[in-house]
């Protein structure tokens, strides 16, 4: 089993939202990813997509995103991104795979999974401090997300040791690229692989990727990575 990392999907088939007013390095991507992807994964890989996932505002018109998502090789972990504004709760997100008949497809929610040896924990972050227009709501946002992802580590302290692995949609670094109190949790739980989404344009720039205190950090935003789902493990 190879494991595989592509975010901001910002899949738009039930609704009309082109993205290609971002650029034109949107124009076709909905069908760009779904050959990429179906040239790059095999149907016993695992796909993490970690947020901005579908423009849909509500679950039921993020059915025709699902299905394609579904139809897509290998085993997908969907957690959240800022755009996912159709995410509910975690008994309703499963209700509506079985329904469906997404079995290919899990959610991250308050939640870990463990598959061959690997575990997969997160939670979606939010802006850090150091960020531009950092303001007191955002910190309570911030510490919010940083205990949803300690709940998620410490449900993966039962599986057997291995490969732990993190996916997050907002960095764990500030736009000066220091790390935050998620890197130190990160840290103190021994996780290897961390994944994040979210930036976009000029702002990949200023991402931070590589091993950084025996971490290594995937930047994995959809346009980032020209639509293709990239290896991880």
């Amino acid at each position: 089993m190879s494991v595989f990392a592509i975010s901001d999907l910002h899949l738009a088939l039930g609704i009309n939202k082109p993205m290609d007013i971002f650029g034109e390095r949107w124009t076709d991507y909905m069908s760009r990813i779904e050959n990429n992807w179906r040239n790059t994964v095999t149907s016993g890989d695992l796909v993490l997509v970690p947020g901005d996932i579908s423009w849909a505002t509500y679950l039921e018109e993020s059915y025709r995103d699902f299905s394609l998502i579904h139809r897509l090789p290998g085993i997908k972990i969907i957690s959240k991104g800022n755009h996912d504004y159709w995410w509910t709760t975690a008994a309703k997100l499963k209700k509506f795979t079985e329904e469906n008949g997404f079995d290919s497809i899990l959610f991250l929610h308050n939640n870990s999974y463990n598959m061959n040896g690997i575990s997969i924990c997160g939670t979606r972050g939010w802006k850090n401090p150091g960020d531009e227009d950092f303001t007191d709501a955002d910190l309570k946002i911030y510490y919010r997300e940083l205990s949803r992802l300690e709940i998620s580590l410490k449900s993966a302290k039962s599986y057997p040791p291995g490969t732990l692995v993190v996916a997050m949609h907002y960095p764990p670094f500030n736009a000066n690229g220091e790390p935050t109190e998620f890197v130190s949790l990160m840290k103190a739980y021994g996780v290897d692989i961390c994944i994040y989404g979210h930036l976009h344009g000029e702002a990949v720039k200023k991402a931070v990727t590589g091993n950084i205190d025996g971490i290594d950090f995937y930047l994995v935003s959809s346009d980032y990575l020209k639509f293709s789902p990239e290896r991880i493990l």
